[in-house]
């Protein structure tokens, strides 16, 4: 006797359910670098309310905020007018960073990077 069994047929009348959609991985890539990218975005921002008042560390945060952009979304130009942006004194109360953010995430694109 064989150790294996037939499974019976499928009802024919009941519909077929689909299968569960299933994401791209390049979806969910892009995803986890849109959130972590509003998340450095939104930190850069809420930190440059309180060095306001220190423009070198102003400066030296909103460097590092885009080089860290610039990793993490690939090589985005948007990103280029937002370090502008802030680098005019007494623009850092607007949330700059999130809005290039934002901008990035519905008008440009965000390539793979190289691995």
């Amino acid at each position: 006797m064989a150790d294996w069994e037939l499974l019976p047929k499928e009802d024919a009348a009941r519909p077929m359910e689909a299968p569960p959609r299933i994401e791209p991985p390049q979806a969910v890539y892009r995803k986890h670098r849109l959130v972590l990218a509003f998340a450095v975005a939104a930190i850069s921002d809420v930190l440059a309310v309180a060095v306001a008042l220190v423009p070198p560390l102003q400066w030296a945060l909103d460097v590092v905020t885009a080089f860290l952009l610039f990793l993490i979304l690939g090589r985005q130009w948007l990103i280029l007018p937002g370090l502008i942006a802030e680098a005019i004194p007494g623009i850092a109360v607007f949330p700059f960073w999130v809005l290039v953010v934002a901008s990035i995430a519905v008008w440009g694109k965000i390539s793979k990077q190289p691995s």
